[in-house]
């Protein structure tokens, strides 16, 4: 009888200490993997330029899809060994998991289509965590792309979830580069060449300034005469920029047109509305 608890004793104990080891290794594993990638990572995003931003964005992308995947993986192969070491069969386990797996494919279309669609955004690189983008109706900055969801931030602060199923077009504003296009109106009674010209010094000071020029791909263009609007000239001017910049370059730059041009007494326009009555009509 002594013998008998003793070797329950110690057959449980040796079990105790595998269930220790396994444990272990799996939290060794995910410690190694978390510390490679995140180097690895890190030695993939390097550097200034565009191109070294855009393969920054993609790692991290990627790198924060695969710690989920990687997680859920380590996780069933530790439940799965201990169920092994503690001598409890798994062949019905697997039968379950596969019947219940059978039963929420059925059940749950939305949930599979969801993470394929998924998958192919993080595949195609569709568009990578930082990016401004517009999908579903809503806009915002990618703050995570999981198998399931796309998480969003707008500029209101504002966080929406959208499933990735329900993406049917997507509008990535800051991929590679991003364009500022600025619309100027003036009044009508401005000279049309002179606006144009104070425009033009506008941009050049723009492109000769240290502090902004490195946000600049090619050199602004003036693009000239836009439209005769209702109430005013419409000037275009358009500048191609680094994706993060463009807000900040745009603010910056309209405050130096509005600057110069109240310098130079160059009116920008705003409605006008006039009432007519009537008089001096020509009879028929």
């Amino acid at each position: 009888m002594v013998e008998t608890i003793t070797g329950a004793i110690a057959e449980a104990g040796a079990q105790i200490g595998k269930s220790l080891v396994v444990v272990l290794l799996g939290v060794v594993a995910w410690w190694v993997f978390r510390r490679v990638g995140r180097r690895a990572v890190d030695r993939v995003g390097r550097g200034e330029d565009l191109d070294a931003l855009e393969r920054r964005q993609r790692a991290e992308t990627l790198w924060s899809a695969s710690r989920r995947v990687v997680a859920i993986a380590l996780g069933l192969t530790v439940v799965l060994t201990l169920a092994v070491v503690w001598g409890i069969p798994i062949a019905p386990l697997l039968a379950v998991g596969s019947a219940v797996g059978v039963a929420v494919g059925f059940g749950a279309q939305s949930l599979v289509k969801d993470v394929i669609a998924g998958f192919f955004i993080l595949a195609e690189d569709q568009f990578g965590i930082g990016d401004v983008i517009a999908i579903a109706g809503v806009s915002g900055k990618v703050e995570e792309i999981r198998l399931r969801v796309t998480v969003l931030r707008d500029f209101e602060g504002n966080r929406h979830y959208v499933p990735n199923g329900v993406i049917d077009v997507t509008s990535n504003l800051t991929q590679e580069f991003s364009m500022v296009v600025m619309d100027i109106g003036i009044a009508y009674r401005e000279a049309i060449d002179r606006a144009l010209e104070v425009l033009a010094e506008v941009l050049a000071e723009v492109q000769a300034d240290p502090d902004w020029a490195s946000f600049l791909i090619e050199p602004p263009e003036l693009l000239g005469v836009e439209a005769l609007g209702d109430s005013a000239v419409v000037l275009r001017a358009s500048m191609k920029v680094a994706p993060a910049e463009r807000l900040r370059l745009r603010r910056e730059t309209l405050r130096r047109v509005k600057n110069r041009f109240d310098a130079e007494d160059i009116e920008i326009a705003f409605p006008h509305l006039t009432v007519y009555f009537g008089e001096g009509v020509p009879s028929a």
